[in-house]
């Protein structure tokens, strides 16, 4: 299962906190591109969010995943401040999904 990953800044964390962790996150961020459980990592446009598309069996694993990154463990980002939507394909133009 696809699963789009948003972060959400918490509230009194300064930019100077992540410092110290950035390149132990950059490192296990890689570990996880190259086991492909993260997919494809973005930053939005407008602010300094990671967004993460990943690979995993169930919500469960994902979660699982993202309490291992560096700024999690560091209380910098809370792995409940990521947004998780499950996705699927879309099977519509083989199976007429949107007539059906």
């Amino acid at each position: 299962m696809k699963i789009l990953a948003m972060e959400i800044e918490v509230k009194g964390v300064k930019p100077e906190q992540f410092q110290p962790h950035l390149k132990e996150e950059a490192e296990h961020v890689w570990e996880l591109y190259q086991s492909d459980v993260i997919r494809e990592l973005y930053f939005r446009a407008d602010r300094s969010e990671a967004v993460l598309i990943l690979e995993c069996d169930d919500l469960g694993e994902a979660g699982e995943a993202l309490r291992s990154l560096p700024l999690v463990k560091a209380g910098l980002i809370t792995s409940i401040s990521f947004r998780w939507l499950p996705t699927r394909a879309l099977r519509g133009y083989l199976e007429n999904e949107y007539t059906s």
